[in-house]
């Protein structure tokens, strides 16, 4: 199976960390437990400060639609407080190999 990936990159807010963004998404990580075809997800942070937000989907459609909810149903969320919404980069993209 082919996974299909939602990578965001992203900047904290000024004034905010990496970790206070991981914090924040308490809630976020329980919508996306909910979530039909969610896998995992990965949070990890560059030595210039940026933060990549990897998350796993079965399929497209999945993927799609888990990462509308994360500015829709989710809007409310405190994560949104600690990200830089100009730097944000997201893509939706499949898995060409795997390895575990």
């Amino acid at each position: 199976m082919a996974e299909t990936l939602e990578i965001t990159t992203l900047r904290p807010a000024p004034g905010r960390t990496a970790a206070d963004f991981v914090e924040a998404n308490a809630d976020i990580d329980a919508y996306l437990k909910r979530q039909p075809g969610f896998l995992w997800r990965r949070i990890v942070e560059t030595d210039d400060g940026r933060v990549i937000d990897i998350v796993a989907y079965d399929s497209l459609p999945h993927a799609r639609a888990g990462a509308a909810g994360i500015t829709g149903e989710m809007a409310d969320s405190p994560v949104h407080a600690t990200i830089d919404h100009d730097s944000v980069d997201r893509q939706l993209t499949t898995a060409l190999h795997d390895i575990a």
